[in-house]
């Protein structure tokens, strides 16, 4: 864990969250700034910065995340009306938090930028 990451701090209990589900290995909860009616972050629990940064040993991990979309999309009732999935890695690639995270985006017909 990275005591000054956000993401952590929230994995840990030390910041709120409005939780959708979790599983040992992820965590995923509401963004506080929804871009679609349906904006949910899925985050790993261990605190990885993002896809360039994983190793043979994490790469489950994004099984992990994949396998949580599929429930919360079914949860959320977009499973059958379709969302978007987007993964950013780095600043040029609009990364704001450095903890991998995945958006599921979804609740209505989505425009490319999301917003």
């Amino acid at each position: 864990m990275d005591e000054n990451c956000i993401f952590c701090r929230i994995v840990e209990g030390g910041l709120p969250a409005d939780r959708v589900y979790e599983n040992q290995h992820v965590l995923a909860f509401r963004d506080i700034h929804p871009v679609a009616p349906v904006h949910i972050l899925v985050i790993p629990r261990q605190h990885l910065i993002g896809p360039s940064f994983l190793d043979e040993d994490a790469a489950f991990l994004m099984a992990e995340m994949f396998l949580a979309v599929k429930e919360i999309a079914l949860k959320e009732g977009i499973d059958g009306t379709g969302y978007r999935l987007v993964m950013n890695q780095g600043v040029d690639g609009g990364q704001e938090i450095h903890h991998m995270h995945l958006h599921i985006l979804g609740g209505r017909r989505l425009r490319w930028p999301p917003g």
